[in-house]
């Protein structure tokens, strides 16, 4: 069904979590080949394909895509629709077929993929939720301008406080002494459904280690629990030091790895890895 270029997916932790996204989805055999190549950020997988000829993306398709059992396995498509130069428009999607505005790794891994594409060091990524200019530092590290966010005041959603936050999609943040992955599979399929966000939403679970280090938990919109989280970094340092835990800069800990956010005048600023682990043709 694929034909892989290079040694596939290092992100296997997440099949288990795959399956309740894509239940009963049957293969498509014998299309256009369609060309893809797979990347990871802290072991958030995304699949990057160009329009005009990856074909129409439906839901179903990008279920059968992410899909572990049926198809190659990620946590997302990054859909190149337009690109010129050191410009490029993604439409970002989830596993489950749904979109997100803003994914900080998945605007982090396009960039490389454009910088790969077009041997240029700066480049600009526009998404639904804004255009983020990056830099690439090394052959691994980028830095990316994630722009304005906004933290609202703390509330109570059946119990459970927690901060909402704006990073071009939306977040809630609950800090917490010691979050467990039991707390994380019980919290994030909670919030991200309640009522309270009638678009869902992405959930943080935080522990403050030190004026400069948060250990997060992040639970995805559309994708569940994930190794790594741009945006949520993002979110759950805005509410740190908006609150007083912490000060900028701050290293987020999360289980993929650690990302670096520095956060002045309302605006972020997000550091760190994505790399390229395989290439290839696929019918589905």
């Amino acid at each position: 069904m694929s034909n892989l270029l290079l040694p596939a997916d290092t992100c296997a932790p997440r099949a288990a979590r795959r399956t309740s996204h894509t239940p009963n989805v049957p293969q498509q055999i014998g299309g256009t080949a369609l060309k893809y190549s797979k990347w990871h950020a802290l072991g958030n997988s995304y699949l990057v394909v160009e329009q005009p000829d990856a074909g129409l993306l439906t839901p179903a398709r990008v279920q059968r895509l992410c899909s572990v059992e049926t198809g190659i396995g990620s946590d997302g498509v990054l859909e190149v629709t337009h690109r010129d130069g050191a410009h490029a428009v993604v439409t970002i999607w989830n596993p489950d077929g749904s979109t997100a505005e803003m994914s900080g790794n998945g605007v982090r891994i396009a960039a490389r993929w454009l910088a790969a594409e077009t041997g240029l060091t700066d480049v600009a990524i526009e998404t639904a939720g804004r255009v983020v200019a990056a830099r690439m530092l090394n052959t691994l590290d980028t830095d990316t301008d994630v722009g304005q966010f906004t933290v609202a005041e703390s509330e109570l959603v059946d119990g459970i406080e927690l901060t909402t936050v704006s990073v071009g999609n939306p977040h809630a943040v609950i800090r917490l002494d010691d979050p467990t992955r039991d707390d994380l599979l019980r919290l994030g399929p909670l919030v991200e459904t309640h009522a309270r966000f009638p678009e869902r939403t992405n959930v943080q679970l935080v522990r403050v280690d030190g004026r400069h280090d948060l250990m997060v938990l992040v639970w995805e919109r559309g994708a569940g629990e994930t190794s790594a989280s741009g945006s949520s970094s993002v979110a759950a340092a805005a509410v740190a030091v908006e609150r007083g835990w912490c000060d900028s800069p701050v290293t987020v800990h999360l289980p993929g790895g650690d990302l670096d956010v520095r956060l002045a005048d309302g605006r972020a600023s997000l550091t760190g890895p994505a790399e390229r682990v395989a290439s290839g043709t696929t019918t589905l």
